[in-house]
């Protein structure tokens, strides 16, 4: 059967993004084939549709309907080789990644544990260049295969081509829009070692088993993050800031305790979190959103959340942090409008000297 006579009208996707917030897509289909992503994009744009790809929907702030096609990629499968010096797993877009991760422990096969319970999926991860506990998918990633809309047939780049950098890639710049991700290769290391660099995992023995790393990962995650079957968020809000060191010592200077890290170009990393925690926000709600009482970073869906009651949320944050902080928090969720993603600073604005 045609995967074009399966597509569906008139979709809720409050199932289908983590929020949980209501919102309907014109045309809805479920892709379960790579082969069948070119028959999908050539009648949407037949029908001159907008187009949409999602994953678990664990990074999307729906602010209305949309009005073309929503293409949930289900693509499954995963094959493993190996040689000497490591592992190379292929792994299918719409696997979902916690699972993946946990698989890949199950199997021997160790790299990918500080990035367990990260919501989503295997085809998602390059875009967002996901990262946790001082592990990036750029580190693991060996290529990414692709479905190209400009060439209309599949295609492969290399870690080096998917130009990785914080939150970033080309899927989210000169490809943006333009790819339909089927599959993601892996190299882990037999030569492993774990990562304890952050938080709890300072604590773990220099000698920990990647189960182990695994499992403290889990358990501190699941301390800190709700989950959204119950209380629906999106995970981190916003990104870590990168700050100059001149900005970092004047931040320092009145508050020591400040959480910091060493990044690229001589630049540092702040604690999004910490920062907003320090406003004494835990707990402080807009109409049905709030910033969740244990997790600074991760904004909820208390009470049947409008998209609009994110937005405010989303800005009275950021006004706080730029006026007390100097520091402009940029979100990590996808803002998604009618015909697609947006800027988030095109609906947000950009916070005043003074409110």
């Amino acid at each position: 059967m045609s995967v074009v006579s399966s597509i569906q009208s008139d979709v809720d996707l409050s199932s289908y993004n983590t929020f949980g917030l209501a919102a309907k897509a014109k045309y809805f289909a479920e892709l379960k084939h790579a082969e069948d992503i070119a028959e999908l994009i050539t009648w949407a744009c037949t029908k001159k549709l907008s187009w949409m790809v999602i994953g678990g929907g664990s990074n999307l702030l729906l602010l209305e309907d949309f009005s073309g096609l929503v293409i949930v990629n289900q693509i499954r499968g995963i094959q493993v080789a190996e040689n000497d010096e490591c592992y190379i797993i292929k792994a299918a877009a719409g696997e979902d990644w916690h699972q993946f991760v946990q698989w890949t422990i199950e199997q021997g096969m160790p790299g990918l544990e500080n990035l367990a319970l990260i919501p989503g999926t295997v085809g998602a991860s390059p875009v967002q260049n996901i990262g946790a506990y001082g592990i990036e998918l750029a580190d693991v990633c060996s290529e990414v295969e692709f479905y190209s809309l400009q060439t209309n047939s599949m295609q492969i780049l290399s870690n080096k081509q998917c130009e990785f950098a914080y939150r970033h890639s080309i899927f989210k710049a000169q490809l943006k829009d333009q790819v339909i991700i089927s599959k993601v290769t892996f190299k882990l290391s037999k030569s492993w070692a774990a990562k304890r660099e952050y938080g709890g995992l300072k604590l773990l023995a220099e000698d920990v088993s990647a189960q182990a790393v695994f499992d403290e990962v889990c358990k501190m995650r699941i301390s800190k993050l709700p989950d959204p079957k119950h209380l629906g968020n999106a995970g981190s809000f916003f990104k870590n800031p990168l700050v100059s060191q001149e900005h970092l010592s004047s931040l320092l200077s009145r508050y020591p305790e400040m959480p910091n890290y060493q990044a690229d170009k001589g630049q540092a990393k702040l604690a999004a979190g910490w920062l907003i925690d320090k406003l004494g926000l835990k707990g402080f709600s807009i109409g049905g959103a709030a910033v969740h009482q244990d997790q600074a970073l991760v904004l909820v869906n208390k009470a049947n959340a409008q998209a609009e009651d994110f937005l405010a949320l989303c800005r009275h944050i950021r006004q706080q942090v730029w006026q007390t902080f100097d520091v402009l928090l940029e979100p990590e969720v996808r803002f998604i409008k009618d015909t697609g993603e947006i800027e988030p600073n095109a609906v947000l604005g950009k916070p005043n000297e003074a409110e």
